[in-house]
């Protein structure tokens, strides 16, 4: 999501509202296949987790790369000129990986003959999904969130009150 080349805290804001946004979705597919006992393949159901990362950048490489996307320009001949042709612009590479994991725990082994996925012993192997720990992520990516749209309401209300000047 880009939102403006001249505020880059909105940037910053919306990376973290996207992020907390992905994992609420996981959580619920989590939470929504929790109960179910195998997939297509015949395997039980896994918990899937987002990992975020931050890229590997040398310090010279970042700051050099910002100082490339930096530019001001003057919208009157009178306004002090930029010599070194900074101008702002949103990056094209956020500096972070995700990727979706499977948690490859296994789930609980239960003594129930009578299902039609109990093996010859009578044991069904259920999801590896604790609704509890699900419900605490949830929490935990809603007050994320929430702490984002914070941030962005306001860089939001110093940009409008920096009009106001």
């Amino acid at each position: 999501m880009k939102i403006g080349d001249n505020f880059l805290g909105f940037g910053i804001s919306s990376k973290g509202l996207s992020i907390q946004r992905k994992k609420m979705n996981l959580i619920a597919e989590n939470l929504a296949n929790g109960n179910t006992v195998r997939t297509e393949d015949g395997k039980p159901i896994n918990r899937k987790v987002l990992n975020v990362k931050q890229k590997e950048m040398p310090f010279n490489t970042a700051f050099n790369d910002l100082k490339s996307t930096i530019k001001l320009t003057t919208t009157n001949s009178n306004h002090i000129s930029n010599p070194a042709g900074f101008e702002f612009q949103n990056p094209q590479n956020n500096g972070l990986d995700f990727n979706v994991q499977e948690d490859k725990t296994q789930g609980d082994i239960v003594y129930m003959p009578e299902h039609p996925d109990a093996n010859e012993d009578g044991y069904v192997q259920l999801s590896n999904i604790n609704t509890i720990n699900e419900m605490i992520d949830m929490i935990a990516a809603t007050r994320s969130y929430e702490a984002n749209l914070t941030a962005f309401n306001s860089s939001k209300q110093m940009a409008k009150d920096s009009l106001d000047i």
